[in-house]
């Protein structure tokens, strides 16, 4: 999903659902100059059904791409420039664990304006890019699903940090 700007630059849509957030351990990342350019445009949660997963020694948030099943999941969208969209290849490790997929999205609130579009409402439906694990074990589908993820939610599975991994 792709909007050319008048400014010449490519945006690309994606929405987060993870550790990318807001208030969570990995939002920095989408602000920091050196990994390009993203810009929130609002929150929204998926028309489908997905499993919201939570696993691996360091408690990863997975989406796995199950259609249909575990529970609508809410998450934010921003628009990011190509060099934001190749840093988050590279940080949601596509396309060994992830893969980029389109999903639809209906939109809870909306603060961004993207140039030649007209503001969204509450209830619209947009598309943009998601990360969903490319390869899992078969026991993940079994996992608990979740429909909104936070690092510290009452689930009790402590994120470890990038920095903390062996």
């Amino acid at each position: 999903m792709r909007v050319r700007l008048w400014s010449s630059v490519l945006m690309t849509r994606v929405f987060v659902y993870g550790t990318l957030k807001k208030g969570q351990p990995n939002n920095y990342r989408m602000f920091d100059s050196n990994n390009g350019k993203a810009e929130y445009l609002g929150s929204a949660f998926t028309i489908q059904k997905y499993p919201l997963v939570i696993t691996t020694k360091d408690n990863i948030p997975f989406l796995l791409n199950i259609p249909g099943q575990g529970h609508r999941v809410h998450g934010e969208i921003y628009k990011v420039d190509d060099q934001m969209l190749k840093f988050l290849d590279d940080f949601e490790s596509v396309p060994t664990w992830y893969q980029r997929t389109v999903v639809q999205l209906e939109v809870k609130e909306w603060v961004g304006k993207m140039e030649g579009e007209e503001k969204v409402s509450p209830g619209s439906i947009t598309d943009a890019f998601v990360y969903t694990a490319t390869t899992y074990k078969p026991d993940w589908r079994s996992l608990p699903c979740y429909e909104n993820y936070d690092s510290e939610g009452d689930h009790g599975l402590k994120y470890r940090r990038r920095e903390e991994r062996d």
